[in-house]
């Protein structure tokens, strides 16, 4: 794999487990501001699902990587 590769995987891989970790320790306000959606949540805590994000990015990058590498799935013709 080439270093461009393993950038797009990487960054395929950051956003999909950034948007699995989203809906993680979601509560929502008691008593929403005026003008506020009801919905919101109190506190997104947006960084630490960004660490989990670039954790499960690194590994998934890595997995796919060795799967690539050992030839378990093979991208070449023939």
């Amino acid at each position: 794999m080439s270093i461009a590769s393993i950038v797009v995987v990487f960054v395929l891989s950051w956003w999909f487990c950034f948007f699995l970790a989203l809906p993680f320790g979601v509560t929502r306000a008691e008593h929403p501001q005026s003008g506020h959606d009801g919905g919101a949540p109190a506190k997104a805590r947006i960084g630490i699902k960004a660490i989990y994000a670039t954790i499960g990015g690194v590994l998934m990058t890595v997995a796919i990587r060795y799967v690539v590498i050992a030839d378990l799935i093979s991208f070449q013709p023939g």
